[in-house]
């Protein structure tokens, strides 16, 4: 056998290792998506104030003052934390919070997940359930056909400090801050670029937000995300096979940043997902 032919053949089975991985992959990421309790289920948006209001998806009155979410439960009406029953006496004021900026609590009343969060200093209720058409309609994301040239070596190059970097968000009025440590530099189809990376949620992650020529085309236009994570080095390969979808390209009922500036790429990634069959008659 020829040089050539089992380099071919190497390079045949790398790519078919380099598809399978993806598929796999791929499939994880669908059904964490698909999840009876995930973003897909989510049934409204409910942005707290200090007037007590009833909230349409979830049990009870609520309302927030001082960073502290109050609810006043009806005789009858029930939620739940851990697993432990919270309204032991009808008519009990109960309280939750403070919580961090992107954190958030899960309650439960029947099947239905009441989260509670901090998104851009304003505290939300979102109740999720698995009857929520979205999720029981939902027929997978396209994606693009991996293809090994998009993913590409990279060098993570840290600021001196990191940066706070303010971003909007995928609803008016509210703003995201997130700390930078520093910035992916790469090349690809010719171009020297590079990308400002946020903190990621696995420690030692970093998350990539960014849009590129194909945004608002055959991706969703606001934003995709990718996650990577440096070698002690530095060194990182960027797969934008990898390149995922957040949650606002499925439901308006999602507060998701936007890319900053800078990360808005001026290069074709054929790569990652596509637009959602749910959006593709708003693009």
């Amino acid at each position: 056998m020829s040089t050539h032919t089992e380099t071919a053949r190497h390079t045949e089975t790398a790519l078919e290792a380099f598809d399978q991985e993806w598929q796999e992959w791929h499939a994880a990421h669908e059904r964490h998506r698909a999840h009876p309790h995930g973003f897909l289920a989510v049934t409204h948006l409910h942005w707290l104030s200090s007037d007590a209001t009833r909230l349409e998806g979830a049990p009870g009155t609520w309302s927030v003052d001082a960073d502290v979410v109050r609810v006043v439960l009806e005789p009858g009406e029930s939620l739940q934390q851990d697993g432990v029953e919270l309204n032991t006496d009808s008519g009990k004021t109960l309280e939750f919070g403070p919580i961090e900026e992107r954190g958030g609590i899960n309650l439960v009343s029947g099947d239905t997940v009441i989260e509670v969060a901090k998104r851009g200093g304003e505290y939300i209720v979102r109740p999720r359930n698995p009857s929520n058409a979205l999720l029981q309609e939902y027929q997978g994301t396209p994606a693009y056909t991996p293809n090994a040239a998009f993913a590409v070596a990279g060098t993570f190059v840290p600021f001196e400090a990191p940066r706070p970097t303010t971003v909007g968000a995928a609803v008016e009025g509210i703003q995201h801050v997130y700390e930078a440590p520093g910035e992916i530099r790469f090349k690809l189809a010719g171009e020297e670029l590079a990308l400002t990376a946020f903190n990621g949620y696995a420690p030692g992650s970093l998350s990539v937000l960014f849009t590129d020529q194909t945004s608002g085309k055959t991706t969703y236009a606001a934003n995709r995300s990718l996650s990577v994570v440096p070698a002690a080095d530095g060194s990182v390969v960027l797969d934008f096979n990898r390149a995922v979808n957040l949650p606002c390209a499925y439901t308006d009922l999602a507060t998701c940043p936007l890319p900053p500036a800078e990360n808005r790429l001026p290069v074709a990634i054929e790569a990652g997902e596509k637009i959602p069959y749910e959006r593709q008659d708003q693009q």
